[in-house]
């Protein structure tokens, strides 16, 4: 689905409709089409898509960082002059939005987590000095979903080219590192942020048992699963996805 991509100074983002911002965070590998299911059905139920481009592949190696990421989407923000917003992340998305809550919970009123890292890091570069095989990336990109289909030629494509340029592969690999260092175990205790974790309950990245780690190190979170589902719970399973999350803002009372 095509969406009008926004640019202001360094910031590019999608912005649909008007309410409570949702301020969306992608993973690693992922695009904004990745939340397609979300954009479509929040805006109906009063809130606004926010959807800011990260730059993973534009910043400095130096600050090429779970830290810096946070910084910039918390600077983003500031830029849309946002008081409070609910923060939606998958994968690296989800560590960014933790790391950015524990510095920043006063502008962060709901916290959604899906396959979240920031517990544990599946050695995501291990393998990928194979990068010329693409039938092998092929299998890495299935493997990300319960069902294999939902890996398309685009999304294989999309990481192919990604692995094969030098340049985003280092920077892939910074991040990953990033992402072990940044482990937020030690501070899940002390935030208390209402959060919503919705898990695939066949997550080969992050497998269940961190959703389960998740829920018991944060002290106002609730756990939802959704079967027959792998490591983006968006794409696979979106109406489940979208409803679970509303029913739990609502509940919440976070509008």
């Amino acid at each position: 689905m095509e969406r009008k991509l926004k640019e202001e100074g360094k910031y590019k983002y999608i912005e649909i409709g008007e309410g409570t911002p949702i301020v969306v965070l992608h993973g690693l590998m992922g695009g904004l089409s990745n939340f397609d299911g979300v954009a479509e059905f929040f805006p109906k139920k009063n809130y606004q898509v926010v959807i800011p481009e990260l730059p993973i592949y534009t910043l400095n190696i130096l600050k090429t960082n779970v830290k810096a990421f946070a910084k910039f989407v918390y600077d983003f923000i500031k830029h849309k002059d946002y008081k409070e917003v609910i923060l939606l992340g998958n994968s690296l998305g989800g560590h960014i939005a933790l790391y950015l809550t524990k510095m920043h919970p006063e502008v962060v009123k709901g916290l959604v987590i899906t396959g979240s890292s920031g517990l544990y890091e599946n050695a995501m570069g291990d393998s990928y000095p194979r990068r010329g095989d693409y039938e092998f990336i092929k299998k890495k990109a299935q493997d990300v979903f319960y069902d294999p289909e939902m890996a398309t030629k685009e999304i294989v494509d999309d990481v192919f080219n990604t692995v094969n340029d030098r340049m985003k592969l280092i920077k892939t690999l910074t991040i990953a590192k990033s992402a072990i260092r940044h482990n937020m175990s030690k501070d899940l205790s002390n935030m208390h942020t209402p959060t919503c974790i919705i898990w695939g309950k066949n997550d080969g990245v992050t497998p269940p048992d961190v959703a389960e780690e998740f829920d018991r190190l944060l002290p106002n979170s609730d756990l939802y699963w959704i079967d027959k589902c792998g490591h983006a719970a968006m794409m696979e399973h979106p109406d489940t996805f979208n409803e679970l999350m509303y029913n739990w803002l609502v509940a919440k009372n976070i509008k």
